[in-house]
């Protein structure tokens, strides 16, 4: 297996001792703020190592000599009131050059206890990005804990960053205030999706979404509950009506001047998954207050983005319900008409997700006027199966597009990796006597098996031709399992699907409802059956 160097390593730490580098550093607290302060140049030895007493040579360089990453390593000093700890010295190609999930594992291992602490990050500027969001990681926002409560002092963690390497110049504020604005939409994220449904139902989630938009002068569209029935939400509104809070579409729409395109994230955001009269098992059950993800991702991503300048039209769309089980809950064999005006047959209410997004999908499609569509969603426990627990997975009908999100993925650290997109020769799984199509494959098909149905494999309803997708990392505290994300863009309409449907022949796909240009969409595992 090829193998790539990584930009960080034991020696980098002893050339922190003669360099003269510009110094930022910003600090993570309990209630979410990450703060910045100030500026300093330094022609010695780190802050955070002088407080530590590494500056004393023996010391340093013994405990520098003991590491042996394999593919980590860390060494306590002073009763543990310090620790050296060393990155992998090479990754292989499909994991990320700054070894973000191994820095995350470190934090939580080997920092120091203490109320006030401080951590030094050493990395090249191409990596800063994805460290910062990887120490995010390490440090949630949600706890129940009693003594959390009773703690006198909240704990602060001072991160400082040193660049080495060739381009390794003062830090931008700009650049700075990027990964601030960055590593607060992952512990949003993370917070909402460790919040237990008792707490984080679907008023809760609406509330998240319109403390963001006050943030961002932005007011939220909302359509919920009887409404969304009246106004054709099929898909969500049958998910979500049996639940004690009523389900929900809600948008935060970014809409600057001189915009070139418009790009929608869909999120699938269901506070809680029974799986329905289709019901899950005991084993299975526990940890479903996390198949929000999508949603909490979206919003989380949305906020930095908006703080950041972004400078195209940007629609956050949530598709928020509790798939609960109840007098009203939907059965199988019943019959629900989607926003994009196809008929589904349910044979599964635990594949609950597609359903939403493709509410969600068309919404954006027909409504938003978009060219570009990402879903994120924690579709599958099958995705977990396909790419592992540290990728997600990208399923897309461009091949640009795939690529793009493979790359970014390896920046930023969060991990994704390209499904097989060839929907064709599947839709005859789906085939209904009664409906347009069912919700999920026919009952006998191989465990953990199923696929996306049509609408959402097709790049949502109203699209003419398959989109991408795929499946980003949890923003989960833990490990990211079962995500997909999915982008698409529209193509031309392909010809009919050649496997029969009955006595009815083939379903061609529906002619495109929203514009020209093709469009991207992105899905998440762990949610479905």
């Amino acid at each position: 297996m090829p193998f790539k160097s990584s930009k960080t390593s034991v020696t980098s730490w002893v050339a922190l001792k003669s360099w003269l580098i510009m110094k930022r550093k910003f600090s993570i607290s309990e209630d979410g703020c990450v703060e910045l302060a100030g500026i300093s140049r330094e022609g010695c030895q780190p802050k955070a190592l002088e407080q530590s007493g590494c500056g004393q040579d023996g010391l340093w360089q013994a405990a520098l000599s003991t590491l042996n990453p394999n593919p980590t390593d860390s060494c306590p000093l002073y009763l543990n009131c310090a620790t050296v700890a060393a990155l992998p010295s090479r990754v292989s190609r499909h994991n990320s050059p700054s070894a973000a999930h191994f820095i995350t594992r470190l934090v939580r291992t080997c920092l120091p206890p203490g109320t006030h602490r401080c951590i030094l990050m050493v990395c090249e500027r191409s990596d800063a990005f994805a460290s910062a969001c990887a120490l995010a990681r390490a440090f949630p926002l949600f706890t129940h804990r009693s003594g959390a409560a009773r703690r006198p002092e909240k704990k602060t963690v001072v991160v400082e960053f040193f660049l080495v390497g060739q381009d390794n110049g003062p830090v931008e504020v700009s650049t700075l205030q990027c990964l601030t604005s960055a590593t607060e939409g992952v512990r949003l994220a993370a917070r909402i999706v460790d919040t237990p449904c008792n707490e984080m139902n679907t008023d809760a989630f609406l509330e998240e979404i319109k403390k963001v938009g006050q943030d961002l002068g932005i007011a939220p569209t909302v359509i919920r509950d009887e409404e969304l029935k009246t106004r054709g939400f099929g898909g969500i509104y049958g998910v979500g009506k049996a639940a004690v809070h009523p389900p929900a579409l809600a948008v935060l729409s970014h809409t600057p001047d001189g915009a070139t395109q418009t790009i929608a994230w869909v999120g699938k955001g269901i506070v809680y998954d029974t799986g329905g009269l289709s019901m899950k098992g005991k084993t299975t059950m526990p940890g479903m207050k996390r198949d929000c993800g999508g949603a909490a991702a979206v919003l989380g991503a949305f906020r930095a983005a908006v703080r950041q300048g972004f400078k195209d039209n940007l629609h956050a769309v949530f598709c928020l319900a509790e798939n609960s089980v109840g007098p009203k809950a939907t059965r199988p064999d019943d019959i629900h008409l989607l926003y994009s005006g196809k008929t589904v047959e349910i044979n599964n209410t635990d594949a609950e997700g597609r359903l939403v997004l493709a509410d969600g999908v068309s919404y954006a499609c027909k409504d938003l006027g978009a060219d570009i569509i990402l879903d994120i969603a924690t579709l599958t426990g099958a995705q977990g199966i396909a790419t592992g627990k540290y990728h997600a997975a990208v399923l897309t009908n461009s091949a640009e597009w795939e690529a793009a999100c493979v790359k970014a993925g390896r920046q930023c650290g969060d991990l994704v990796h390209p499904l097989v997109f060839c929907p064709e020769l599947h839709f005859c799984e789906f085939t209904s006597a009664v409906a347009d199509m069912k919700n999920s494959v026919a009952v006998g098909a191989p465990p953990g098996g199923h696929r996306a149905a049509p609408e959402t494999a097709a790049g949502g309803p109203g699209s003419p031709g398959p989109g991408p997708r795929s499946a980003p990392a949890s923003p989960h505290s833990g490990a990211a399992l079962g995500t997909p994300i999915s982008s698409f863009r529209c193509p031309p309409p392909p010809p009919s699907p050649s496997c029969t449907r009955g006595p009815r022949g083939p379903a061609p796909l529906p002619p495109h409802a929203g514009p020209s240009t093709p469009g991207p969409s992105c899905r998440r595992g762990g949610g479905g059956p």
